[in-house]
């Protein structure tokens, strides 16, 4: 019996591949580094908080709304929504990194099936969130190196206190931070807290004026920005995904 549990374990493992290119060593030295007592840190972005595609034991940290969330498609090659919306949290809120899991083959087996469960996760901590299980916040895959690793946590959870550059802002900008919302004449940095990052960035000259056409995940919302401001926003309606099994 004991000889059958270790073939079926060897099986279940030699049929799930890793998904991690980082080193054991460096996998160990990022958890250390990233997790001490002194690693406080601070959304970089507004987030969202949502289901995690079904699993109740976790919940989404996220900047993007939940149906341009692109990280799970189902059998069809529908895009999975997470859940609905939660929670908001502002740009600048403290949080703590709890635990970094790489997608090992071990781990991959571990995670539910309806789960962006070959990417890199991150538990973290933050100030202000509602009471409830574990956020979690999901890196891009296929990072390679011990420094790629760092600096994609950096873009969500900054090292350094934005306080002074969000003060700088009027007060309709913070709000609308905040409020992951949009004002017109809002700086580029000041969108880019409160909507996230854009997939793509198109850039023309018009005259002596410099345009830029922000284009965010799924092509569903677009901002148009002249001279580093915001001068509108497009944004269609949502469309349609799957909902993940047990998320609402």
């Amino acid at each position: 019996m004991k000889r059958l549990l270790v073939v079926l374990v060897a099986l279940v493992a030699a049929g799930c591949k890793s998904h991690t290119q980082i080193a054991p060593e460096d996998r160990a030295s990022l958890e250390h580094t990233l997790t001490g007592p002194e690693a406080d840190r601070y959304l970089r972005l507004s987030m969202y908080t949502t289901p995690f595609f079904g699993d109740a034991s976790k919940r989404l940290l996220t900047p993007y709304p939940p149906e341009d969330v692109l990280l799970l498609n189902d059998t069809s090659g529908k895009t999975v929504n997470p859940g609905a919306i939660e929670a908001t949290l502002p740009t600048g809120a403290k949080a703590h990194i709890r635990k970094v899991e790489f997608p090992t083959a071990w781990v991959v087996t571990e995670r539910i099936l309806y789960t962006p469960r070959t990417w890199p996760w991150v538990y973290v901590e933050v100030e202000g969130a509602p009471k409830g299980p574990p956020l979690v916040l999901v890196l891009r895959p296929h990072l390679k190196t011990r420094e790629e690793f760092l600096a994609e946590v950096d873009r969500y959870l900054s090292s350094q206190d934005p306080a002074a550059q969000i003060s700088a802002f009027s007060e309709p900008v913070r709000e609308a931070i905040r409020q992951k919302k949009t004002v017109p004449e809002m700086p580029a940095e000041a969108l880019e807290m409160a909507w996230g990052y854009p997939e793509t960035i198109k850039r023309t000259l018009e005259g002596t004026a410099h345009n830029e056409e922000w284009i965010y995940p799924g092509g569903r919302r677009h901002a148009f920005l002249t001279e580093g401001r915001l001068v509108r926003v497009e944004e269609a309606a949502a469309p349609a995904s799957t909902l993940a099994p047990g998320s609402k």
